[in-house]
């Protein structure tokens, strides 16, 4: 354990302050980007300061039973997003997903849902006690990287399972890739299930022709929204969006005050309501713009040789049913580094910080706040690179999971007896907690599942690429908690 500082040192803040004077390029979240994509809210934040941060009262509304200021915000922010009703969100989109999850699921009760979905799924099952059914999503074997699902399988999946409850989706994929939700949404709700969408990264899809169709436009029932993500307000600042129909909006409200703190960030809550605006007068300029700089990057990476920024041309019109260009996700194991390698190289020798790094790929997240000169850093820092590091194409080995065998249920496991083994012998039993890379928040196990030997030799790939793992009780991961006494 590292030594305490003193009492007058303040560890957090002095990294941010240092972060802040190193002026880094940012190519991930949140959407603002400094502030450069939410201009109106910056300025007002420079003026006012730590003074906006206050509690509840009268002229500000309280978010647990709105009837002013923030049931009109609310109003205004469903309007936009084509929703009947929304949510203001103040624990990030987790504590969305958890609300959508369980307002909608009992305990015992089938979802169906893809294997690539955040672990704020994997905890709102725990929460809620429903019981999974995973659908293998598309895998771009090429690239090592993970799709959207296709229509065969959720159509099989609903067949097989026609007692489920839910289908959730999500609407992207964190590299981008979009399912044929409106076909998905029609045929699960021809079986009376609800369709929950986690569009974490799809905040923008309405405002663009050219953006794929958003949760609430395809009819989706429900769907968690970061917008802080690519809509520009704070981190942490989330919305759910509910549609009329199959779901109740007022038993929905009941479940989002159990994921809702009583003292919730004012701060936090306008910039939902300054970045709501933003995109609803200025939307579709603002994407067009981002959308603009990520094609420009896309075809100059595309002309650096060993390099493969990858785009609309993976649409195969089913687990690539779409494709947000905004997400730049580059291929680099065609110039003999890791994915893991660029990203650390781009952050400690050019001051560029990318969204993640994968064993083949980097991915940077252009959004509202961007501009042609980050681009161009974006690009030299690559041509520098390629430059610099001419070891010739060297094949990453970056094994891709499949569907793990659900032994029993989150919910169950989480309050099941377990003890501690090695990793190593880990091996055939049920795991007793979640371990998850960071970004993107994918489990690599969950809890309640089987361990499989692919997944363990996975773990140790990550480790020696230095990759950040997290969700377990021993931070150097060489032991893990199964179950059983």
């Amino acid at each position: 354990m590292n030594k305490l500082k003193s009492q007058s040192s303040t560890p957090i803040l002095d990294a941010l302050v240092e972060c802040c004077d190193k002026e880094t390029i940012h190519f991930d979240v949140p959407g603002h980007k400094g502030g450069k994509g939410l201009a109106y809210f910056d300025t007002i934040l420079r003026e006012k300061g730590l003074r906006l941060d206050i509690n509840s009262a009268k002229p500000v509304d309280l978010l647990n039973n709105p009837s002013g200021v923030i049931k009109q915000a609310q109003a205004l922010a469903a309007e936009t997003f084509n929703a009947d009703h929304c949510f203001f969100m103040v624990g990030g989109t987790t504590a969305a997903v958890h609300a959508m999850i369980m307002s909608t699921c009992k305990p015992g009760e089938k979802i169906i849902v893809p294997r690539n979905s955040h672990e704020s799924v994997i905890k709102g099952l725990v929460l809620s006690g429903a019981v999974p059914i995973y659908v293998q999503p598309g895998i771009s074997k090429r690239l090592g990287i993970t799709n959207g699902v296709s229509m065969a399988d959720i159509k099989e999946a609903i067949n097989r399972n026609r007692d489920a409850r839910a289908v959730l989706l999500m609407n992207p994929t964190y590299y981008g890739a979009t399912s044929n939700i409106s076909e998905i949404v029609r045929l699960a709700h021809s079986r009376g299930m609800v369709v929950l969408v986690d569009e974490a990264h799809g905040t923008h899809f309405g405002f663009h022709k050219d953006m794929p169709m958003s949760a609430m436009d395809a009819g989706a029932d429900m769907s968690a929204v970061s917008m802080h993500k690519t809509g520009g307000s704070l981190t942490q600042s989330s919305m759910l969006l509910v549609k009329n129909g199959i779901v109740d909006s007022r038993s929905v409200m009941t479940t989002v005050q159990l994921m809702m703190t009583t003292s919730s960030s004012y701060l936090l809550l306008a910039s939902l309501d300054a970045a709501r605006k933003n995109l609803a007068t200025m939307g579709d300029e603002l994407v067009g713009r981002a959308l603009e700089l990520a094609r420009d990057a896309r075809n100059r990476i595309n002309s650096i040789k060993g390099l493969y920024a990858f785009g609309g041309e993976l649409i195969n019109g089913d687990d690539i049913f779409g494709f947000d260009e905004t997400k730049l996700g580059i291929c680099v194991s065609g110039i003999g580094l890791s994915g893991f390698e660029v990203y650390d190289l781009l952050r400690e020798k050019y001051n560029i910080q990318v969204e993640l790094a994968d064993g083949s790929n980097i991915l940077a997240i252009v959004s509202l706040g961007d501009t042609r000169s980050d681009i161009d850093a974006l690009v030299a820092a690559l041509e520098d690179i390629i430059a610099s590091h001419s070891g010739g194409k060297r094949q990453i080995e970056q094994p891709i999971l499949i569907n793990p065998y659900v032994v029993i249920s989150p919910r169950e496991a989480f309050y099941s007896p377990k003890r501690t083994v090695r990793l190593e012998d880990a091996e055939g039993e049920v795991s007793g907690e979640s371990l998850m890379l960071y970004p993107h928040g994918i489990p690599i196990f969950a809890i309640g599942e089987r361990i499989t030997r692919d997944m363990i030799d996975y773990i140790k790939f990550l480790k020696k690429q230095s990759a950040v793992l997290v969700g377990t009780e021993d931070p150097g991961i060489e032991h893990i908690k199964i179950l059983g006494m």
